[in-house]
């Protein structure tokens, strides 16, 4: 089912899920969050379907989650509408490809972990900037991030928050490739189209054995960083970041220790 904001559609063997909410760059809010959710378990559910695309508007993956929709309504616990889209995304056996036209921040980055094709545009622009906020990592980023980019980087990114390039994703193994904003969505669409050619069982079970032996180990990360979020969300660190956002001015972090 669509929302205005996220627009549905499938052709070809292969589910879009297109984050439409440009006048907002794409900021993510929980009835978003939950038309996601069930786009991926209606797609999940369809035989017909063989590959999911997720994309954005020319210029914008996400900026992650609607501060004011997400300070008005913080998630309660894992029922909460965006730890139901990361579950739909982490049950899904089915292939998973993202076209990242533009910013991918926050959440818009880490669920590009959890994405077996990541095609990012050249003018793309990702950070994970949740320390600066207060926050820390989330859907699993705080194991993820690591073991694909090392602690050193690891640090750089979750740390200190560093934007990157779409380039420095590739070269990072965070992205498959790096393409003109203009060839991005083409080529992800061949990619998910590619399996209609392949057999969908095998695809299934080998999707599930690559992900089998951290399965659990990441799920109870999730679960961990969610209660930590939570917390956080609540901490006066973060209650004077999303201040400074609101303000529009720098936070001021001096008085803590």
């Amino acid at each position: 089912m669509s929302i205005p904001t996220i627009r549905t559609a499938t052709l070809n063997g292969v589910a879009t899920i297109e984050i439409a909410r440009p006048e907002k760059k794409n900021a993510l809010t929980l009835a978003m969050y939950e038309a996601m959710a069930e786009a991926l378990r209606a797609a999940q559910a369809e035989p017909s379907v063989r590959a999911v695309l997720i994309t954005g508007q020319p210029g914008i993956f996400t900026s992650g989650n609607d501060l004011e929709d997400f300070m008005q309504r913080p998630p309660q616990g894992m029922d909460s509408p965006v730890f139901r889209f990361m579950e739909a995304l982490l049950d899904c056996d089915k292939p998973v490809v993202a076209a990242v036209t533009g910013a991918a921040i926050g959440i818009g980055m880490t669920m590009l972990l959890h994405c077996d094709f990541v095609y990012v545009s050249d003018e793309a622009r990702l950070a994970m900037p949740f320390v600066g906020l207060g926050l820390v990592p989330e859907f699993g980023a705080s194991l993820l991030v690591p073991q694909r980019l090392g602690p050193v980087r690891a640090a750089e990114k979750l740390l200190l928050g560093d934007p990157f390039t779409g380039s420095e994703a590739a070269e990072l193994g965070l992205a498959n490739a790096v393409l003109p904003a203009s060839e991005v969505v083409n080529q992800a669409r061949r990619v998910a189209e590619r399996f209609n050619q392949l057999p969908p069982g095998a695809v299934r079970e080998s999707k599930r054995l690559m992900r089998a032996p951290q399965r659990e180990q990441l799920r109870a990360v999730i679960a961990t960083e969610a209660e930590l979020f939570a917390a956080r969300l609540r901490s006066p660190e973060a209650q004077e970041a999303f201040q400074a956002f609101f303000q529009k001015r720098q936070p001021d972090f001096s008085r803590f220790a």
